[in-house]
């Protein structure tokens, strides 16, 4: 693979720019993933429809990216550019479906939403990752995507927190009536704004690079021009995966295992471990329930904040260094939850997770993105997605099974589970090569005695 054209360094102002459109994006993803449940069952779905429900979200997720991905690889428009067309189109869609989905009357209508809803995300989200290899050189990649991160977790904690600040600040009802509250409602509203202004702000202050060669790129696309051919160069793709691609994808896949036990169980598992109760109907499983939003906006706050230092790090220990390291502290409290039974101790396993989570949004990124090829950047990056949703399925059917017949159904022990396969993808960092890292590498002593020989005949 020959070398990419090395870009100048931005300032920090620019790529804060270029990444406010996560804080957006991630204030949609909080909405969905704290109310979609809750808007399901108020139409009355019952609890034994959810997780088919919520299927969506993974599928959608493995359909749309990686052509999305392949789409954006051969845009170019000399004023919107390669990547904020999909920015563009995507919030809109994604604005319309935050709207829409609180106003849905059947489960059905509900259902049809989060598709869209989930799709919308996924067509503004996915060109993102590949805007940050396509806009900086690989010495500040790093930090592009640690900024990414830092917005994805402010985005996450406003954005989890939407409800109930319409509820108890705004004094908005939140009252059923057999529909949407008032106060959901307005939520999304506010988040579909949030969503639309944030994507913009980005597409319209941001200006990207053209491809490198633009005769070659005109030439491939026009190679590849029609349905079949387009097919037969993403099937190529996938055969043609980079090895540290593979290498990754590996880590992530045992990590994403943990973080979809962490955020299935959680409730349930600090209800018995903490409140002593499995009944969902009593006020113990509801405080319980308010409970796990506070930690989860606690691990979501440490994530944002530790991307600011997780670059510093990186240039200190080496990136797959760092994310192995971060990844055994997030294994660490993930299987500490299992022996706490005071409700303000699970503040410290969630420092140790946000730690981990802003690792998981952070380094495989971006040693990912120093070894692809910059003409299908955006085709990997969501071919890469692949190996966070298929854990997900996975783990949506299987730990249940492990649950329901070997734990009794107790769910503390999906934290024991989701720690050890976090160890597992913390270990398996060992076997990963960073590209980035190898061409920077200084030069043997050896090397360096060679070159002064040279320098003093």
């Amino acid at each position: 693979m020959p070398p990419p054209v090395q870009r100048p360094h931005l300032g920090f102002r620019q790529i804060w720019n270029m990444s406010v459109g996560f804080f957006g994006i991630q204030i949609g993803f909080a909405l969905q993933n704290a109310n979609a449940s809750r808007i399901f069952q108020t139409l009355g779905a019952s609890i034994d429809h959810i997780p088919i429900l919520w299927i969506a979200a993974p599928v959608t997720g493995l359909l749309v990216q990686p052509i999305i991905g392949y789409l954006s690889d051969r845009t170019w428009h000399r004023f919107w550019g390669r990547r904020r067309p999909y920015f563009f189109v995507g919030s809109l869609l994604a604005a319309l479906a935050l709207v829409l989905m609180p106003n849905s009357r059947a489960v059905w209508q509900a259902a049809v939403m989060l598709w869209l809803m989930d799709a919308s995300i996924n067509i503004t989200m996915e060109p993102f990752r590949a805007f940050v290899g396509d806009q900086l050189p690989s010495s500040q990649r790093t930090l592009g995507f640690a900024m990414q991160t830092f917005f994805i977790g402010l985005g996450a904690v406003l954005g989890s927190q939407f409800p109930y600040l319409m509820t108890h600040v705004l004094h908005v009802s939140n009252a059923v009536h057999h529909h949407i509250p008032l106060s959901v409602k307005y939520a999304f509203y506010l988040g579909a704004a949030c969503f639309f202004a944030a994507v913009s702000w980005t597409v319209f202050t941001t200006r990207e690079y053209p491809p490198d060669d633009m005769e070659a790129w005109k030439t491939r696309k026009q190679q590849t021009r029609g349905l079949f051919a387009s097919l037969r160069e993403i099937g190529k793709g996938f055969v043609q995966m980079p090895r540290t691609m593979l290498q990754l994808a590996v880590v992530q896949f045992f990590t994403w295992i943990a973080f979809f036990a962490l955020w299935i169980y959680t409730t349930s598992a600090v209800a018995q471990q903490v409140y002593h109760t499995t009944d969902a109907q009593s006020q113990a499983f509801q405080d319980a329930g308010d409970w796990v939003g506070v930690l989860f906006s606690v691990y979501n706050g440490v994530s944002a904040f530790m991307a600011f230092l997780l670059p510093w790090i990186a240039r200190t220990v080496k990136r797959t260094y760092t994310h192995l390291i971060c990844l055994f502290i997030g294994s660490a409290g993930l299987i500490s939850i299992y022996f706490i039974h005071q409700q303000w101790q699970l503040i410290w396993p969630m420092l140790a997770i946000g730690l981990a989570w802003a690792s998981t949004l952070t380094m495989p990124y971006a040693i990912l993105a120093g070894a692809l090829p910059p003409e299908k950047m955006g085709f990997y990056m969501g071919v890469f997605n692949f190996f966070i949703v298929i854990p997900q399925i996975l783990a949506a059917v299987l730990l249940g099974f492990l649950i329901r017949f070997f734990f009794h159904n107790e769910s503390i022990y999906a934290m024991l589970i989701g720690g050890g396969c976090m160890l597992i993808a913390a270990l398996m960092n060992l076997i990963v090569s960073d590209r980035d890292d190898q061409v920077k590498k200084p030069f043997s002593s050896s090397q360096k005695t060679k070159t002064v020989l040279q320098a003093n005949s």
